[in-house]
C-alpha cells in the first residue's frame, strides 16, 4: 500500500471515538503523525486508547485533551503539535454534539451550544493552525458538514444551521488560502456513531460504519487534494454536493417585478443550464451581465397574484 501522507502531521478533533477515531486511524495508516484530540476526563482516556491503536500498528500519535469551544486550549494544542513534530499539515474539524428537538420545543441554550461546538469550535481550531499553514505554504483543512445542513432534517434546526455555516466558512477560507497552498474542503459523512444511535434504524446502522467514511477524508487531505469540495460519504458510496445558481429570469419592470416573479417561479427554479459561481462576486457579475443584455421593454409575462 502506498502511504499517501508519509511525514505529514494531522490534528483530528473529537477523535476519541466514532468518526474521529476512524479518521485518525486512516490518516496514521497512510503515514501521518496524528494528534488525537478530545475532551478531558473520560474522553481523554478514549483518545489515549486510539493513540495506543495507532502505535500498536506502527504509527505515531499523541493524545491532547482540549475543548474546541475554548480558543486558548486549541492554540495550546497546535503549539504542542508544532513543538513535538515541527509543523501542522492537516486539520480535521470533527468534534460535534447533538441536541435534537423540534424548533418549537428547543431551548435557545441548546441551539447556542450546538452552534458554539460545531461552528466556533471549527473557527477556534482553524485559527490556531491558519497562520502556521500560511508560513509553511501548505495546509489541508476539512470541515465536517452534514446532510442536515445541505438538505435539512426534521428536529435538527440547530445542527443543520451549524453544518451549513461550516460550508460557508469553507467556501471563503478556500479562496483566502489558495495563494498559500491551503486547501479547504467539507466532508458530509453518513455514519453510525454515538450521536446517531437513537435516530437511525438497525439496518441502516449496520451499513453506515465510520470505517466506510474515512477513505473520503483521505481524498481531501493529500498533496493532490481538491479545494472547495463538498464530499458526501456513506456506506462505501461517495458523491459531491454543489451549491448552484440557475439561469433564472430578468424582470426589468421594477413596479411589477414582484407580481411578475410570482408567475415565473417555475422558470427561476428550472435547473437547466445551472452553474456554480466561483465566488459571491461572480454571482453579482452574472446578474449584472444578464441585466445589461436584456432589452428595456417587453420583459416578462403578465403578472399573476402570489
Amino acid at each position: 500500500m502506498k502511504k499517501l501522507l508519509q511525514g505529514r502531521v494531522a490534528i483530528v478533533t473529537g477523535a476519541g471515538g466514532g468518526l474521529g477515531r476512524t479518521h485518525a486511524l486512516e490518516l496514521a495508516r497512510h503515514g501521518a503523525r496524528v494528534v488525537v484530540n478530545d475532551l478531558a476526563h473520560g474522553h481523554h482516556a478514549a483518545a489515549a486508547a486510539v493513540v495506543d491503536e495507532i502505535r500498536d500498528a506502527g504509527g505515531q500519535a499523541i493524545a491532547l485533551a482540549g475543548d474546541v469551544t475554548r480558543p486558548e486550549e486549541m492554540e495550546a494544542m497546535a503549539a504542542h503539535a508544532v513543538e513535538t513534530w515541527g509543523r501542522i499539515d492537516i486539520l480535521v474539524n470533527n468534534a460535534g454534539i447533538l441536541r435534537d428537538r423540534t424548533f418549537a420545543k428547543m431551548s435557545l441554550d441548546d441551539f447556542r451550544l450546538v452552534m458554539e461546538v460545531h461552528v466556533m469550535g471549527a473557527v477556534h481550531c482553524t485559527k490556531a493552525v491558519w497562520g502556521r499553514m500560511q508560513e509553511q505554504q501548505y495546509g489541508r483543512i476539512v470541515m465536517t458538514t452534514s446532510s442536515s445542513g445541505l438538505y435539512g432534517n426534521f428536529g435538527q434546526s440547530n445542527y443543520g444551521a451549524a453544518k451549513m455555516a461550516l460550508v460557508g466558512l469553507m467556501q471563503t477560507l478556500a479562496l483566502e488560502g489558495e495563494r498559500r497552498n491551503i486547501r479547504v474542503n467539507c466532508l458530509a459523512p453518513s455514519a453510525a456513531t454515538a450521536m446517531t444511535q437513537s435516530i437511525l434504524p438497525p439496518q441502516a446502522l449496520a451499513r453506515l460504519t465510520p470505517e466506510q467514511v474515512s477513505p473520503g477524508l483521505l481524498a481531501l487531505v493529500g498533496d493532490e487534494a481538491p479545494t472547495r469540495m463538498i464530499l458526501l460519504a456513506g456506506a462505501g458510496s461517495f458523491e459531491c454536493a454543489h451549491i448552484t445558481m440557475t439561469q433564472g429570469v430578468h424582470l426589468e419592470d421594477r413596479e411589477l417585478a414582484g407580481e411578475m416573479l410570482c408567475g415565473q417561479l417555475h422558470a427561476v427554479r428550472s435547473r437547466v443550464g445551472e452553474s456554480v459561481p466561483g465566488s459571491g462576486w461572480e454571482q453579482y457579475e452574472l446578474e449584472v451581465a444578464k441585466a445589461s443584455a436584456v432589452p428595456r421593454h417587453g420583459i416578462g409575462a403578465a403578472p399573476r397574484a402570489c
